[in-house]
């Protein structure tokens, strides 16, 4: 019995270990042209029509913490699974009478959009499986320049540079906190964004996040106020 025992909890084991692809994203990127100085010169579309810069490497300070406030507050402190906010979501969303939450840490998002997979109670299992797997790989940067380099923000626009470019006209090293916070909330509802519907919806969850980051006490009153 302890044989059968000690082998099936070593299967489990191994099947932990390698049940997370080498390479989560297998998508193609555009072709992007910059000077010396990183400025961009000019950049062609990736061959599935989207506008997808290659990965980064790091995380604006400005965007991180906008989206650490907006989306996972505890993402320093979680093995890829938050149980407070598994256990507070379906409290919100009964609360509401629609979901509003779905308890997904930045690094289950991060394994969701790698998969691209239909959002069904097996496939959250499988993603926060997935996401403490990932937590034992990647560093909290690496997970969160992931996220940021595959995350929708609208259209045919993916990723943190070409939304910043996009949008902006500057690289996301010069987002100002306004900027920054609007990107932020884009993933969430990547619908948001356009010329002439919810235009006043996005403003809202922008200064409401901007608001968030204030009463955190990651910028001060008057930062905000201008921001807003």
């Amino acid at each position: 019995t302890q044989k059968v025992i000690l082998c099936i909890l070593a299967f489990w084991v191994t099947g932990y270990i390698f049940c997370l692809p080498r390479q989560l994203f297998h998508v193609p990127y555009s072709t992007v042209v910059t000077d010396r100085n990183g400025e961009l010169l000019g950049a062609r579309i990736a061959s599935d029509g989207q506008w997808r810069f290659p990965p980064r490497k790091t995380t604006p300070e400005k965007i991180r913490q906008c989206l650490i406030t907006f989306e996972d507050k505890n993402f320093y402190y979680h093995w890829g699974v938050d149980p407070l906010s598994i256990g507070r979501a379906p409290y919100q969303n009964l609360k509401n009478k629609r979901i509003v939450s779905g308890g997904s840490t930045l690094t289950m998002q991060t394994i969701r959009l790698a998969r691209h997979e239909s959002r069904t109670f097996g496939e959250k299992v499988i993603e926060m499986i997935l996401a403490t797997r990932l937590e034992f790989r990647a560093s909290k940067e690496e997970i969160l320049s992931m996220y940021v380099s595959h995350a929708p923000f609208g259209g045919n626009v993916v990723g943190l540079d070409a939304a910043s470019w996009r949008y902006f006209g500057h690289s996301a090293e010069d987002l100002s906190w306004a900027e920054s916070a609007m990107l932020a909330v884009l993933p969430n509802s990547p619908a948001l964004i356009h010329i002439r519907r919810n235009r006043e919806r996005l403003r809202r969850k922008r200064d409401d996040l901007l608001e968030r980051i204030w009463r955190g006490g990651h910028i001060d009153s008057l930062t905000c106020a201008l921001a807003r």
